[in-house]
């Protein structure tokens, strides 16, 4: 009798997380939509995130809303911050560095100064996130300025175009050689560094002849670019596949990720993800709750008797 208690109590057990994964896909199969205030006019929700294998100090310019422009995250950690409507800024991460308890210190890469908390541009090379956010929120990822990370800028829950901007891959070990920053031992390249910054020409840095979209084509190094992050700016009039918009969303900004790579955001106390619906066109509802019951049942090694 006693088993039979518990087998019931277990089931009913699972019946309960059942009817929450349903009501988590809701009516129509997707996780619920944030209500209140037309999503244009709410404010952003940035979520910023390092899978780096290292600490990483993210910056932001303006840093008003975002813990007065910099601070730490270590691997695997993130930090949620709101953003009002007519925010316009940059968000970068600086690599290798070393602030005393007074928020002092120096960076190998991305360093905005002295200070953790940033208030002036990063020094190149540093992989940008850049955001104008409106009615339509404009956004990209840029490497016009070289490449310290792979960085990726996924919105959610949003309407509109709203791709994926950012990396696929790591352009520091194949970065070529004239571009490379290494360590000081020479052992490790830390950065890739624009052409503009590398050789000042007109040709590299737009320039003179070169400074509007007919002459100024794709050169050599920004294909490089291109081919490890093929949602980024890699020059200066790289527009058409790397500029893009999206209304009422919020983003995730995640460091040393791809574009493919399932993100959450936690808005108006529900949790939203990237990968909701790619989830839902795989399997459908009725599937991914089958699936979930038999994962379940096989945690729990259920025998029934037929």
């Amino acid at each position: 009798m006693a088993g039979q208690w518990s087998r019931a109590l277990i089931i009913i057990f699972l019946i309960f997380l059942l009817s929450l994964a349903a009501c988590a896909f809701g009516r129509n199969g997707e996780f619920s939509k944030v209500k209140g205030a037309k999503l244009s006019e709410s404010a952003r929700v940035f979520t910023i995130v390092n899978y780096c294998k290292q600490t990483i100090w993210p910056a932001v310019t303006p840093g008003e809303n975002f813990n007065g422009g910099g601070f730490a995250l270590k691997q695997g950690e993130s930090k949620v911050f709101t953003a009002p409507v007519g925010w316009s800024g940059r968000i970068w991460a600086r690599t290798g560095c070393n602030f005393d308890k007074n928020g002092n210190g120096t960076c190998q890469t991305g360093s905005c100064g002295t200070t953790l908390k940033c208030s002036a541009s990063g020094k190149p090379p540093a992989s940008l996130a850049e955001f104008t956010l409106t009615t339509m929120d404009f956004y990209d990822v840029s490497l016009v300025d070289g490449f310290n990370l792979p960085l990726v800028v996924t919105p959610i829950n949003g309407k509109g175009n709203c791709s994926v901007a950012g990396c696929d891959g790591d352009l520091r070990p194949n970065c070529p050689k004239e571009l490379a920053i290494k360590t000081n031992n020479g052992r490790r390249t830390i950065g890739c560094r624009s052409a503009c910054d590398a050789f000042n020409t007109d040709e590299y840095c737009f320039r003179g002849i070169y400074g509007n979209p007919v002459t100024c084509q794709p050169t050599y190094y920004s294909k490089k670019f291109k081919e490890a992050c093929p949602g980024a700016y890699s020059y200066a009039y790289d527009d058409p596949t790397s500029i893009f918009t999206c209304s009422g969303t919020d983003y995730v900004v995640a460091f040393c990720s791809t574009r493919k790579q399932p993100v959450c955001s936690y808005h108006d106390r529900k949790l939203v993800c990237s990968a909701s619906k790619s989830i839902q066109d795989s399997v459908g509802k009725n599937g991914f709750i089958a699936i979930l019951l038999l994962l379940l049942l096989s945690t729990f090694n259920f025998r029934f008797i037929l």
